[in-house]
């Protein structure tokens, strides 16, 4: 995805859990239009659950691929993480790393390898505690640091000796007596000396490791001759004596600094998980990598201040318990339904639709043609599926006249006789003998809250013919309806097999079944409950069913 992309703010457009043909259509049509008005948001369809052989069937005809999997909405590192942030190579110099912290100002750096992985983390308090550390011995070298290196950290010129070379011990700046210097300096230190020939002669002699000649004195008469006979690099740098050592203990690879475990992230992990670590590590903060360990973002306090919700689009639902989870915690956008009015609370104003057609897709039609847009053959086949399906072929109780004309305008644009493309439909998902019972009761179910805290679950499949459920195949989802109930506590779990050729409907019930019985009036036999000429859930069933709950 291209960067400028990832940097746009993304608005889920979701359905509802266990989805159908409506709400994956929905989804993807609404996402598409609300994305061609609106440039500067990535709208992104989601789905909640598996899809149905029907919506599989109906994407693949739309050439659509299936919208990503959304688990929940709640706050990902991802949502909130800082993408521009500083990086430094393992050996880049502790100066140069210092700076870098001061310019961006960060409490910690991320110090990668050759290969760009997590080396460790450079940090303030590492960088700190150095100085309080020198402040009470002599200052050293962190770590073996070339002589070409140190030249370029000096801004000077190496007059002598070999820039490979190797420098790992302490740093002396040249203020005493030479003959006192000389019981301390040892093999691999560095002598910083002024205009002092003696001193510079006498360095070299000690087989120092390194000469640096300060505020750009000329090297003493014989230095060169006797730097070269003890193989002993000489640099010179304009730099005072005080800043020229200062600068050769900051000189060292900032990887002689670093905490190599730091605290690290990914990009899905929930921000309520981090935000504690965060708090707790003393260098507050995360460096956020990928599967190959790599930097990807930095989570710092700062993120964590009140942070952004995630934004959802609500299509074909309005109930919290059919929701993403965790979409108490996110902005909610705008909510497009056909049902009635839910369970869903906004903390702000939304713009919400609840109007009553066959089909959220036709809503989502008639918003492209309000906007003289017309949805990409894709889209439109699958608006088109969609609003077949849920309106069984324009012959359900909830079909309206805007229904029929949606269906006329879709067919139009892809070339496909309505009637003859919901037959097709749904042909390929109303084979169910291979489908494992409970996954038919969990398909496209619904979940509504009664008083008392209770709730009511209903299910429908559509099947083709009055022979499409045998006997057995019936017995089989009776005892899935009543172990989906006994587990999960519903007041009610129905499951309705309704037929789309031979008009009508078998409900299957569990839990409360007087319920079921007072409001549809029919008696049940063992379990189910003959309903002929019943098609809509919507409209028929689940009304009735809260009615007299």
């Amino acid at each position: 995805m291209p960067e400028q992309d990832q940097q746009r703010p993304v608005v889920h457009v979701i359905g509802h859990r266990n989805p159908d043909t409506d709400s994956i259509a929905a989804a993807i049509g609404y996402a598409e239009l609300r994305g061609r008005l609106d440039e500067t948001t990535r709208y992104v369809p989601g789905r909640l659950g598996e899809l149905t052989p029907q919506t599989a069937w109906a994407l693949q005809q739309a050439g659509m691929p299936e919208p990503e999997f959304l688990p929940h909405v709640m706050l990902r590192v991802g949502d909130v993480l800082r993408h521009r942030f500083p990086i430094v190579s393992h050996d880049a110099s502790v100066r140069d790393a210092g700076q870098l912290m001061v310019q961006e100002g960060l409490d910690l750096l991320p110090v990668v390898e050759d290969d760009g992985t997590l080396a460790g983390v450079l940090t303030e308090e590492a960088l700190a505690r150095r100085y309080v550390r020198e402040s009470r011995e002599a200052s050293r070298l962190l770590a073996p640091t070339t002589v070409e290196h140190l030249a370029h950290e000096l801004d000077g010129d190496l007059i002598a000796g070999a820039g490979h070379q190797l420098v790992d011990g302490r740093i002396w700046v040249v203020a005493r007596a030479v003959e006192t210097m000389l019981q301390d300096v040892s093999q691999g230190d560095v002598a910083v000396v002024g205009d002092r020939p003696d001193a510079q002669l006498r360095a070299v002699e000690a087989d120092v490791g390194c000469v640096v000649l300060s505020n750009g004195v000329p090297p003493a008469d014989g230095l060169l001759e006797a730097a070269e006979r003890h193989d002993t690099p000489v640099i010179v740098t304009q730099l005072d004596s005080y800043v020229a050592g200062r600068m050769v203990t900051l000189s060292s690879p900032c990887s002689s600094l670093i905490d190599r475990d730091p605290l690290t992230a990914r990009h899905d992990d929930l921000v309520l998980d981090v935000a504690e670590d965060v708090k707790d590590v003393s260098y507050r903060g995360a460096v956020v990598v990928d599967g190959q360990r790599r930097p990807v973002g930095l989570l710092t306090r700062a993120e964590l201040v009140d942070p952004a919700p995630r934004r959802v689009i609500l299509v074909d639902h309005a109930e919290q318990a059919q929701s993403v989870p965790g979409v108490e915690h996110a902005e909610i956008v705008e909510i497009l339904d056909h049902h009635h009015i839910g369970s869903i609370e906004t903390r702000l104003p939304v713009v919400a639709t609840f109007d009553p057609v066959g089909s959220t897709s036709t809503l989502v039609a008639e918003r492209f043609a309000s906007h003289d847009l017309k949805p990409t053959p894709g889209s439109a086949t699958a608006l088109l599926a969609a609003v077949l399906a849920d309106t069984v072929i324009l012959s359900s109780p909830t079909t309206t006249d805007r229904d029929r004309a949606a269906a006329a305008r879709l067919g139009g644009q892809v070339g496909r006789d309505p009637e003859e493309f919901g037959r097709e439909l749904f042909r390929a998902g109303s084979e169910i003998s291979e489908v494992p019972p409970a996954q038919l009761v969990g398909r496209d179910a619904k979940t509504y809250e009664v008083s008392g805290g209770q709730t009511l679950c209903i299910a429908q499949v559509e099947v083709v013919g009055g022979d499409a459920v045998t006997d057995g195949m019936l017995s089989e989802l009776r005892t899935a309806v009543g172990e989906r109930q006994a587990r999960d506590g519903h007041r009610l779990v129905a499951l309705m097999l309704t037929d789309v050729l031979e008009p009508g409907t078998r409900l299957l019930v569990a839990g409360d079944v007087s319920l079921a019985e007072r409001a549809l009036g029919v008696e049940a036999q063992d379990g189910v409950l003959d309903l002929p000429g019943v098609m809509s859930r919507k409209k028929q069933v689940a009304p009735r069913l809260l009615a007299a709950a």
